[in-house]
């Protein structure tokens, strides 16, 4: 699906609609000495192999996308709920075409 660079869509800082560049949201490296990382990596240890089985089967074929939304008067960036897609591309939307 194509998404375009540049939305007009709604500000809370501003309380008003403005134009909005548009990214895709991606989650940041973990942080090794952070509490859950630390629970995570103590239950793990021992003799053997995972605590939890691997899963065989994928139940879905696709990734929820989240958009990164940065207004362009404040520059407060909020993100919009995450929809499916296979594949998603952001492409330059011309009006009126």
């Amino acid at each position: 699906m194509k998404i375009p660079k540049k939305l007009n869509t709604y500000c809370p800082r501003c309380k008003k609609h403005t134009e909005h560049s548009v990214t895709l949201y991606k989650g940041g490296k973990r942080r090794s000495l952070a509490e859950g990382q630390r629970r995570y990596d103590r239950k793990n240890l021992g003799y053997g192999s995972k605590r939890k089985p691997e899963q065989k089967r994928f139940a879905k074929t696709t990734k929820k996308v989240v958009l990164k939304l940065k207004c362009s008067v404040c520059g407060y960036i909020s993100h919009r709920e995450g929809i499916r897609l296979k594949k998603a591309e952001m492409a330059e939307v011309v009006k009126g075409a």
